[in-house]
């Protein structure tokens, strides 16, 4: 299944049925007087959050949802039925916005839960409610209210413990696919990944869900590369899991270039427990692994852990370290 994390999709509450305009018309009463009944309401477009699910793929086929219209009221005072409520399932983790890409409608983190985005139109009045001592038989009766249109964007914010972020070719994916069952694919170039993959593994009997982000460069916070986008699904993880390189000669410059990014991005970054982990041990020197850890932990004032994910070196270290944080 293919992931997918915003669409654009389309929504059209229901009109509200028309009010009818009917006389009563029975033998022997001469004076019958009004008895249109109402029109029935239109169907509202609710949203609703559901835990199976982990991608917006679904709208990339459906754009247009368009919710029941109210029936037309009936003689004998006979009020029209109300149009069936349209339940759309997003994924949980999922914010609804405006059509200007900004505005926050709602915010779906509550598995199960329910948002009114379009109000059905309410149906029109019969002209039994027109009758007055005056005018004792109304020839008028209204039309239905037309049901709320507008366009709105999903986005999707995946809801992890763990979130891997880093340069690309860190070995984010390598990582994932060694602690987890995952499969992400995997190659020796930028940007292999280009989209988040999520995985599961344990520690202690405890499940912790652990995303794989698509690398990040510099300027990533201002739409460079693949830019801000897939850091607003950091912002739902626990902690970050800052993976580096140790192959390339300047790691204390790549871990401050992605913390710059974060910071960029805001404070709900910036201030997220954060684990430091130097990759590829098993391609450089022990005295290389030492002096880089050295100069990591003088940069971040953080304990630095180091891994291989293709020698599978460290990682128990990295799951106690990632227990002892998520469970602080």
């Amino acid at each position: 299944m293919k992931f997918l994390d915003q669409a654009k999709i389309y929504l059209e509450a229901g009109d509200g049925g028309n009010g009818c305009m009917s006389f009563r018309r029975e033998k022997y009463i001469e004076f019958g007087g009004p008895n249109g009944g109402d029109g029935g309401n239109g169907g509202n477009i609710i949203f609703k959050a559901v835990r199976n699910l982990n991608t917006l793929i679904d709208f990339r086929y459906q754009q247009h949802f368009r919710a029941e219209k109210g029936r037309p009221g009936e003689g004998s005072e006979r009020t029209g039925r109300s149009g069936k409520d349209l339940i759309i399932k997003v994924p949980v983790g999922t914010e609804i916005l405006a059509e200007d890409k900004k505005t926050v409608i709602a915010d779906m983190i509550i598995d199960g839960e329910e948002v009114l985005v379009a109000k059905g139109g309410r149906g029109g009045w019969g002209n039994v409610h027109f009758k007055s001592s005056t005018n004792q038989a109304p020839e008028r009766a209204d039309p239905g209210k037309p049901g709320e249109q507008m366009a709105v964007w999903l986005r999707l914010k995946l809801i992890a413990d763990i979130g891997l972020v880093g340069f690309p070719n860190a070995g984010k994916s390598t990582l994932l696919s060694v602690l987890t069952a995952a499969r992400p694919k995997i190659a020796n170039y930028p940007f292999t990944t280009l989209h988040p993959n999520l995985g599961v593994f344990y520690v202690f009997d405890k499940e912790y869900v652990i995303a794989d982000l698509p690398g990040l460069i510099e300027g990533a916070s201002e739409g460079v590369g693949l830019g801000d986008r897939f850091l607003g699904h950091a912002e739902r993880c626990k902690i970050i899991l800052h993976l580096i390189d140790g192959t390339q000669e300047d790691v204390v410059g790549a871990y401050k270039s992605i913390e710059k990014e974060l910071k960029n991005y805001g404070e709900i970054l910036e201030k997220k427990p954060e684990i430091v982990v130097l990759n590829k041990i098993d391609s450089i020197s022990e005295d290389e692994v030492k002096e880089k850890v050295k100069a990591l932990k003088k940069a971040s004032k953080k304990d630095v852990i180091a891994i291989s994910g293709v020698a599978m070196l460290g990682l128990d270290d990295l799951k106690k370290k990632i227990f002892e944080v998520l469970n602080k």
